[in-house]
């Protein structure tokens, strides 16, 4: 089967290394892709956005599967042209990616489902920000509506930052404060049967413990050792499958990949919210472990047959990642500086770290930084101690001037707190 990626972060990365991998895979492209990529798969140039492009190209490659990876192409409808185009697609319609497209519309869809979620309000305009934001007091949650590269929520105990962040929106939903520790959990879905994968956590501050702002992510770890062994059960029940049969009792089937961020609080689970697609940096660690060959299993979510497939095998080792970011991000990254240490880490981590790239771009012979977050290094372990150890060890050899990240990626999960 030829398999198209289209993406160049490293969620696609990780996606295309497991997708390499797969005996299954006779041909693997990405587009646009990005430089660690092109290790893996051929790539080609497009408009990730531009349907009508996408659906050329596949078609153009003789692909058997298109996996669209990031949420904006989504939520424009690009997977909508691949299958007008005839083509098996793994990926949400436009009007189902809305889950993720627009907070409201998932607020909608989890009242209609009966999913246990926070209680928020949907504002337009400054009076009732004011109003949402009294009513719930502080910490302030304020999310974007819409897109926003996870980075449009702000929690705060600031209520002027809190008002800025409104103001800067269009609508925003704010909503009460979640406590307990979140947990992120994606399923393969084809619209009706849904298929949970192993949950994993995500560390989304900038600066260790969980201090500085909120960025798209800076690392993730999985399993989680101190939860629940019921919980991926209980989410089944209560979040994931009523979600997929709403959207279906709507009109607007849900198929492709369901992401769950969600609160253990001490009121039980709730979700904090829905995305469309892969997580990152989740979706390192969670492939990471999955042995099953992923292409059959996309493939399957794309064709309405994933009740077929034989249950899920897992590896019972641990994977940890650990996002390396450029000078300055959050905020405006800094771009354009040469990254070494890659051939470092090949040459003394594989297999068990491996570098997975995801604002990068090649210059000749060097590889330049190219956004915000840059590298994310995996790697996997007997427990979460030998993989956080392999991971850092890792990052220790990549070198980036003004470069950042996190020195506690899963050290408390390590510890057993």
């Amino acid at each position: 089967m030829k398999v198209l990626v289209i993406g160049s972060g490293a969620r696609e990365h990780a996606l295309c290394r497991s997708l390499s991998l797969d005996p299954d895979v006779t041909a693997l492209y990405c587009a646009p892709g990005n430089a660690g990529i092109a290790e893996v798969a051929e790539l080609h140039p497009v408009d990730a956005l531009d349907g009508a492009a996408v659906a050329a190209l596949a078609t153009r490659l003789g692909a058997g599967l298109v996996v669209v990876g990031p949420e904006a192409p989504l939520v424009a409808g690009v997977a909508d042209a691949v299958r007008e185009a005839g083509i098996p697609v793994f990926g949400p319609s436009g009007q189902a990616a809305r889950l993720e497209g627009s907070k409201a519309f998932a607020k909608d869809v989890m009242a209609g489902a009966g999913v246990p979620t926070a209680r928020s309000y949907v504002c337009t305009t400054a009076k009732e920000v004011d109003d949402a934001l009294h009513a719930f007091g502080a910490p302030y949650v304020v999310k974007d509506d819409g897109l926003a590269a996870g980075k449009g929520v702000v929690v705060t105990d600031d209520l002027e930052a809190a008002r800025a962040h409104a103001a800067a929106c269009d609508r925003v939903v704010i909503e009460e404060f979640l406590d307990g520790p979140e947990v992120s959990l994606f399923a393969v879905t084809d619209g009706e049967t849904v298929l949970p994968l192993q949950p994993a956590q995500d560390f989304k501050r900038a600066l260790d413990g969980d201090e500085g702002p909120n960025t798209g992510g800076m690392g993730a770890y999985s399993p989680l050792p101190w939860a629940d062994p019921k919980l991926v059960d209980e989410v089944l029940r209560s979040v994931l499958q009523p979600t997929v049969d709403e959207m279906r009792r709507r009109g607007t089937p849900f198929s492709g990949l369901l992401y769950a961020g969600l609160a253990l609080t001490g009121r039980g689970v709730r979700v904090i919210e829905f995305n469309a697609r892969f997580g990152d940096p989740e979706t390192q660690v969670v492939l990471a472990r999955l042995r099953t060959p992923l292409a059959g299993v996309l493939l399957a979510a794309a064709t309405g047959t994933l009740a077929d497939l034989p249950p899920l095998r897992w590896s019972d080792d641990a994977a940890v990642t650990v996002v390396v970011a450029s000078h300055n991000y959050p905020g405006t990254p800094r771009t354009g500086d040469p990254i070494t240490g890659l051939d470092e880490v090949a040459a003394q981590d594989a297999p068990h770290a491996y570098v997975l790239h995801a604002g990068t771009r090649r210059d000749g012979d060097a590889v330049l930084s190219a956004g915000g977050r840059v590298l994310s290094v995996t790697a996997t372990g007997k427990d979460l101690t030998e993989a956080r150890e392999r991971a850092y060890a890792a990052v220790g050899r990549l070198r980036l001037d003004g470069s950042q990240h996190r020195t506690d990626i899963a050290a408390k999960a390590a510890a057993g707190a």
